[in-house]
């Protein structure tokens, strides 16, 4: 039960805070470079993304397992079968001109 209001306690602290500093930005002729990093500081978490999950959760998250096949497989020379479906390369006498 603690965790919840701790979170909310910390929560609307910085909130305040921020507030405190973007007010006193607008309003104050003596603000400063406190109140602006602050207010700053505020806004770029304000960029982070909140939606994230584990990418074990992820919906479309490659196994990471499925990268470390490949590139062991990379590294004993199977790569052809085992690391990529990449069409063959084209031949340097096939021409590249339709006609």
């Amino acid at each position: 039960m603690a965790r919840p209001i701790v979170r909310w306690g910390a929560a609307l602290g910085f909130g305040a805070l921020w507030w405190w500093a973007v007010l006193r930005l607008a309003l104050a002729p003596d603000a400063g470079v406190l109140e602006a990093g602050v207010a700053a500081g505020g806004w770029g978490l304000s960029l982070l993304p909140v939606h994230c999950v584990p990418k074990a959760r992820a919906v479309g998250a490659v196994d990471p397992r499925r990268w470390a096949r490949a590139w062991r497989a990379g590294r004993t020379g199977r790569v052809a079968a085992a690391a990529t479906t990449a069409s063959p390369r084209r031949r340097s006498d096939a021409g590249s001109m339709p006609w």
